[in-house]
């Protein structure tokens, strides 16, 4: 497959249409959102910088860089261990659930697309998997560029962020735009640091956002599932 099919095939993963029920969860934005303490954009923009770079974005860009390229290097114990490691890392149950079942979704969609798949990779992904590992590794089994794939996965995990913050602060969609542009050198930078990440680099510092998840499942008014 060249170049433009496979980001044609990347985009199509990415498309908002594409049935993994990403637009349902929040991540503990609507908790943090409903404390106040995120309410205009400039805090939006702050927050989501924040997991760009020491949370949960900066988490999952590594763990796919790694999965695409124990895919790609015929390396099945990694990829079983960066997708251990991923599931060990949720910190709530609601979040424990998104990455599993986005997953699973993704994976039946993404079969759509036959192609052949080396035995031990069934193995591994028969197995509960995390979005991450299972975009990695397909991006890496039908040969869609591991920077493109983690840029491309990063900047829609950061929309995603930014509607719930259009639809519940509320904000107007060129305020929510504005955002999205400003944090395009952030995403370019992460998808870099990406490409060369190990299980060894995997950490992260983002107690506000890890607190607004575990508050979020006794949210008693919610619209997003976690």
């Amino acid at each position: 497959m060249d170049e433009r099919a496979a980001l044609i095939r990347l985009f199509s993963w990415l498309s908002p249409a594409f049935p993994i029920g990403g637009f349902a969860y929040s991540q503990g934005l609507e908790v943090a959102i409903a404390d106040g303490r995120v309410k205009d954009k400039g805090e939006l923009a702050d927050w989501i910088n924040g997991q760009l770079h020491h949370g949960s974005l900066r988490t999952d860009a590594y763990f796919l860089a790694i999965a695409a390229r124990a895919v790609t290097n015929g390396d099945w114990t990694m990829l079983a261990e960066a997708n251990g490691l991923c599931l060990a890392l949720q910190i709530s149950s609601e979040r424990d659930k998104e990455t599993r079942e986005q997953a699973q979704s993704f994976l039946a969609a993404a079969s759509a697309w036959p192609t052949a798949m080396p035995k031990e990779l069934g193995t591994v992904l028969e197995r509960p998997m995390a979005l991450p590992i299972a975009f990695g590794a397909m991006a890496g089994l039908h040969g869609v560029s591991p920077g493109a794939s983690v840029a491309g996965f990063a900047n829609s995990a950061v929309a995603q962020q930014i509607s719930v913050g259009v639809r519940l602060i509320p904000l107007g969609q060129t305020a929510g735009l504005a955002i999205q542009a400003g944090l395009e050198a952030e995403i370019a930078q992460l998808s870099t640091k990406a490409l060369s990440a190990q299980l060894e680099d995997i950490s992260s510092l983002s107690y506000g956002t890890d607190i607004a998840s575990l508050k979020h499942e006794d949210l008693k008014v919610r619209i997003f599932r976690s």
